[in-house]
């Protein structure tokens, strides 16, 4: 699971302050994978930037608040738990939220051409020393970077470099490329802590959602 940003960062992003943190602590880049910029001098192309307005203004729009995938890297900054399946020819991240999986192919096949387009792409993976990288493309352009509304065109790239620098944690770099949302790569580093002794519980959100019609637009 992500390894939680300080509270002083976090409402700094969350108007509604710690009460709108909800039962676990997340990273920052959960809930804006442009933190790190100061407000104004995000690198958002005009059109990424009017969306973002737009997802900001509807309370409740988010894909996983209406029981769909989350995205990459979304999935992974959120503080629910995941599991990382390893064999020689490719690595499964199962996903708590929703059952939701990915497949990271490591037996030394090349990106595809032009995929069919889904929620967390197709990924490529292999070993750089230590680090595993993962390349990521065939996105589609409904899914969400973070919890805040920052959205991403099907043209989106993901490179993400994983590192267990020891037993219970995992050093992550994710790149974020894509020229119809960004006016540069946008890289974020983070930390995900080991929850020993757990495991995944079966999580459904697909029917009887009710959350949504009490949550009011600003």
């Amino acid at each position: 699971m992500a390894e939680s940003s300080p509270i002083a960062d976090l409402i700094r992003l969350l108007p509604g302050g710690v009460n709108g943190l909800g039962e676990f602590i997340p990273s920052k880049y959960f809930l804006n994978i442009l933190a790190d910029f100061k407000p104004g001098e995000e690198p958002l192309l005009p059109a990424a930037a009017a969306v973002f307005r737009q997802h900001s203004l509807a309370p409740g729009g988010s894909p996983i608040t209406r029981c769909l995938p989350a995205g990459v890297p979304e999935g992974d900054l959120g503080p629910i738990p995941f599991k990382l399946i390893q064999t020689p020819g490719v690595t499964v991240m199962l996903y708590e939220f929703d059952n939701s999986f990915r497949q990271i192919f490591t037996d030394g096949r090349k990106q595809l051409d032009g995929p069919q387009p889904t929620w967390l792409g197709y990924s490529v993976g292999k070993w750089d020393g230590d680090w595993l990288v993962v390349d990521t493309i065939g996105f589609n352009d409904q899914g969400w970077l973070d919890a805040a509304g920052h959205s991403h065109s099907e043209e989106l790239r993901v490179t993400e470099r994983f590192h267990r620098r020891d037993f219970s944690h995992l050093d992550v770099e994710v790149r974020l490329d894509d020229p119809k949302t960004f006016t540069k790569p946008v890289t974020v580093r983070f930390n995900e802590n080991l929850m020993p002794d757990t495991d995944l519980i079966e999580s459904i959100c697909a029917e009887d959602e009710k959350d949504v019609a009490h949550m009011k637009a600003k």
